[in-house]
């Protein structure tokens, strides 16, 4: 077995290197993956640009991460060699500060945070810890597996605790690497569902993700789409534009909700009539607990919710990271490992 592994390490502020080094031994508590996918997610720019406050340099980035378990550190005992795991943005609990040691790990004020805080999975293998892993189904693909252990997840658990229930209008705010999925999960979750976008050439694509309407915002009034259709329950906003986000409050019926899951550099405008006399509200939603990823991959595997990919090798991962933040990948980027012992 080879004594040494490949990773795609940031070594100074938009600087990544293809590095070797010596396989790790996991460490109390932890376990070692050997890597076979690893989506490129937007997110990663905060460890490629260093804007991640006290990150440590060199780091390998990568959060959303699909393996088999390798070797088991020491007290590890709910995994076992050859299982088939998964890692996301939070990649377990440091069990230091007091909200762990009174056993509150879903609190932790320490999370571990896999690319930023430890290394991530643009690499053959990686360090995890246990408590910070999920399992994977066997009938998803590792690479397509991979991008739902992050946008999946956002967009999954914003879905499933929106408020909105079964037959509620529920639209879907842009049809890129996060809507695409939003889309699927809403018709899954048995909304009626909308696809906003700009341009016809996307009504085919949100038909056959599941959408029941497509509202085009280049030819239509999306607000004005919106009320024809009895106005949206929830409106989940993926397109990074905060000027498309707050021209759509008015399209939510009294007491909806504007769900972000998206960052967008400009403001989001919002009238305050809209918000006051309509009850409406603005919230954003941050991913979600490590169980929450569990629970979407088996939502995915049951339903059949998949993220549409371009894959990548791991030395192509800073060229597709590049493309992926010029937003030139459909949908999401992948890296797929050479498997090599």
């Amino acid at each position: 077995m080879k004594q040494t592994y490949k990773a795609v390490a940031v070594v100074a502020p938009g600087k990544m290197e293809l590095v070797e080094r010596t396989i790790p031994a996991p460490a109390k508590g932890q376990v070692l993956i050997r890597v076979e996918a690893c989506g490129i997610c937007h997110s990663d720019g905060g460890t490629v640009e260093v804007a991640f406050a006290g990150m440590e340099l060199p780091r390998v980035p990568g959060h959303e991460v699909v393996g088999r378990v390798e070797a088991l550190g020491e007290g590890v005992t709910q995994w076992s060699i050859g299982q088939r795991v998964g890692v996301g943005f939070i990649g377990g609990y440091d069990g230091t500060c007091p909200r762990c040691l009174r056993g509150d790990f879903v609190n932790c004020e320490n999370p571990v945070i896999s690319g930023v805080t430890t290394d991530g999975g643009y690499a053959e293998v990686m360090l995890a810890e246990a408590n910070g892993i999920v399992s994977v189904p066997e009938d998803l693909e590792a690479a397509q597996a991979s991008p739902l252990l992050c946008a999946g997840l956002t967009t999954f658990n914003a879905l499933r605790n929106s408020g909105a229930r079964a037959g509620d209008l529920v639209a879907i705010l842009g049809l890129g690497g996060l809507g695409h999925l939003g889309v699927q999960f809403a018709r899954k979750m048995g909304f009626e569902t909308v696809a906003v976008g700009r341009g016809q050439n996307k009504a085919t694509l949100a038909k056959e993700l599941g959408a029941h309407h497509y509202i085009d915002s280049a030819e239509v009034n999306p607000v004005e789409a919106l009320k024809k259709l009895g106005g949206a329950s929830v409106i989940l906003a993926t397109a990074p534009n905060g000027k498309s986000i707050g021209s759509l409050m008015a399209g939510l019926v009294p007491g909806g909700k504007m769900l972000v899951v998206s960052v967008p550099s400009d403001p989001i405008p919002a009238q305050g009539y809209d918000l006051v006399f309509g009850t409406r509200s603005i919230e954003g939603s941050l991913t979600g607990k490590i169980i929450d990823g569990a629970d979407t991959l088996r939502f995915s595997a049951m339903q059949n919710v998949l993220p549409m990919i371009e894959t990548f090798s791991l030395e192509q991962a800073p060229e597709a990271y590049a493309k992926m933040m010029r937003g030139d990948v459909r949908f999401r980027a992948v890296l797929v490992m050479e498997q090599t012992q």
